[in-house]
């Protein structure tokens, strides 16, 4: 009798068996894949999780009695997590996005593939994680992936009023006194403007005490807070998220100026491989899209998802590709409310089995 037929065991943090593997990206840059599994072995493919800017692999794994990954691997999956070039538990680096989908996206996925034995892999991926490996994807430099279920943005990037005006005026000015942006400043310096940015923050985001979760609505999008909803957080992850965030560089905020004003992605460095224009032609892969946007979001607006769905839409109909808006949510919440195990996980499940 399989293991199917037989019932799951729950999963919680306590039976994973984490392995951090090196990677080596096609540039030569220094990356990990957290490979986890739990109490049983995997009966289904790998999927591999991939963490927005600023952040790292263990957005996946809150402080939550249930979390993504546990409900994933109850669900019987091969779970491997990447930190790509913007992780906080690498190195820094002026990073754009057109490098990732270049040249950390396929070497993950590669390796994966290598290491499991599996002719194809899911993905489920995260604001920049998920325009950087859309940027692959549509490019066709990732022919083994299957199925993507993409959360916040992908190709048409979105922002508020607010988030328009910082990174269009503000941006360029701060880009003079430091080369990144950094959340945790909340409770460490890092030299005189970092105490600067410190004090403007805590006097014009007062909705919490939590320093850390204000510079992150600063950082990022518009909103108190930007990334979330308090009433979506339990205590735990609200004291959690002041150690997961760190240093982004002002390269990114430039490509994404840049991208905003277009309408959609554009490339930042010359990279032969990827198109001139990611929305000139129809995109170069069979994968499934699956766009999650919280509707909620202050950092990217629910019209990015909704875009991109067009897009893809217009070009392949027929594709199965689905667009979810979720009521009450925003944009990290998706992954970490305290009950996104019973509002958001089903819904990505759902894909994953499409």
């Amino acid at each position: 009798m399989s293991v199917e037929e037989t019932g799951r065991t729950t999963v919680t943090r306590a039976d994973h068996r984490t392995d951090v593997v090196p990677l080596t990206a096609r540039d030569g840059t220094r990356l990990t894949l957290v490979h986890v599994r739990g109490p049983r072995e995997p009966w289904r493919g790998p999927v591999l999780l991939v963490h927005g800017s600023g952040v790292r692999a263990e957005l996946f794994r809150p402080p939550l009695p249930r979390t993504l990954v546990d409900v994933l691997l109850e669900d019987g999956w091969d779970v491997w997590m990447l930190n790509w070039r913007a992780s906080i538990d690498l190195a820094p680096s002026p990073w754009t996005l057109d490098d990732a989908a270049v040249f950390d996206h396929p070497a993950a996925v590669e390796h994966v593939l290598a290491a499991t034995g599996a002719p194809t892999l899911k993905a489920v991926v995260h604001c920049q994680g998920s325009t950087s490996f859309t940027m692959a994807a549509v490019a066709g430099l990732l022919p083994a992936v299957d199925t993507v279920v993409s959360n916040a943005v992908s190709l048409h990037p979105v922002i508020p009023f607010w988030s328009r005006q910082k990174i269009r005026y503000l941006a360029p000015p701060i880009a003079r006194f430091t080369p990144h942006l950094d959340p945790s400043w909340g409770y460490r310096s890092d030299g005189a403007f970092s105490k600067v940015v410190r004090r403007a923050v805590a006097l014009t985001h007062p909705e919490c005490d939590n320093l850390v979760c204000r510079m992150v609505s600063f950082t990022y999008g518009s909103g108190f807070p930007a990334l979330w909803s308090h009433r979506n957080l339990d205590a735990a992850t609200h004291d959690w998220v002041s150690g997961e965030f760190a240093e982004v560089p002002l390269t990114f905020f430039a490509q994404m100026g840049r991208s905003v004003a277009a309408g959609h992605l554009v490339a930042a460095r010359e990279h032969p491989e990827l198109p001139a224009d990611l929305v000139a032609g129809p995109p170069r892969t069979d994968a499934r899209f699956a766009f999650l946007a919280g509707a909620d979001n202050r950092c990217f607006l629910p019209e990015s998802q909704v875009r991109t769905h067009a897009f893809f839409a217009a070009h392949r109909p027929g594709a199965g590709d689905t667009l979810h808006v979720l009521p009450g949510y925003g944009h990290l919440d998706v992954f970490f409310g305290r009950r996104a195990w019973r509002d958001t996980y089903p819904i990505i499940l759902e894909e994953l089995h499409r």
